[in-house]
């Protein structure tokens, strides 16, 4: 059974929608991704509307967003006034620009609610049933100490970039 092209970039395009939403992020900023990513040269605003189904609006706020975040760049033709747009081809640099970009403030205040929470539990100040006040103090801490491993690795893959790509390949192939 053969797949047309035109399928397999729209179920690509689907599948980095639902991973971007997974991630937090809107789904159209997944389609937009996919469809400039699958494309050989830089699209102009007005086909990437085409191919995603979006609004010119939404695409225009979600390519300055993937922009800002440099998973997109941003060019132009001489003669021309459009703005071009093509998809970061490195993988190892978009990983690291979304997890950047899961660091941002609203993380860190939910992270910060849930060690607030901790630090309260832990002073004692905390009134109610005690088995109930333990059960949640041993939840809480937890799930303060899954986003400290989270933190932490996102920490590491950001500071590998250091070592550059070739070298963390090689290293990741050690532990295979």
């Amino acid at each position: 059974m053969t797949t047309k092209l035109s399928q397999l970039k729209q179920d690509f395009t689907e599948g980095l929608s639902q991973i971007s939403r997974f991630w937090g992020f809107p789904k159209g900023m997944g389609a937009i991704f996919a469809v400039l990513y699958l494309s050989p040269a830089p699209l102009p605003l007005d086909e990437i509307v085409t191919q995603t189904g979006l609004t010119k609006g939404a695409v225009s706020t979600e390519v300055r967003t993937l922009a800002r975040m440099g998973l997109v760049h941003r060019s132009s033709r001489l003669g021309d006034r459009k703005d071009y747009y093509e998809a970061e081809s490195d993988f190892y640099k978009s990983i690291r620009s979304i997890l950047k970009e899961r660091q941002n403030s609203e993380f860190d205040r939910a992270v910060r609610s849930v060690q607030e929470t901790l630090e309260k539990l832990e002073s004692g100040s905390v009134s109610g049933d005690e088995a109930e006040v333990a059960f949640v103090h041993e939840r809480v801490k937890a799930l303060q100490e899954f986003f400290n491993a989270i933190d932490n690795l996102a920490s590491a893959v950001i500071k590998l970039e250091s070592l550059g790509f070739g070298n963390v390949t090689k290293i990741l192939s050690v532990l295979k």
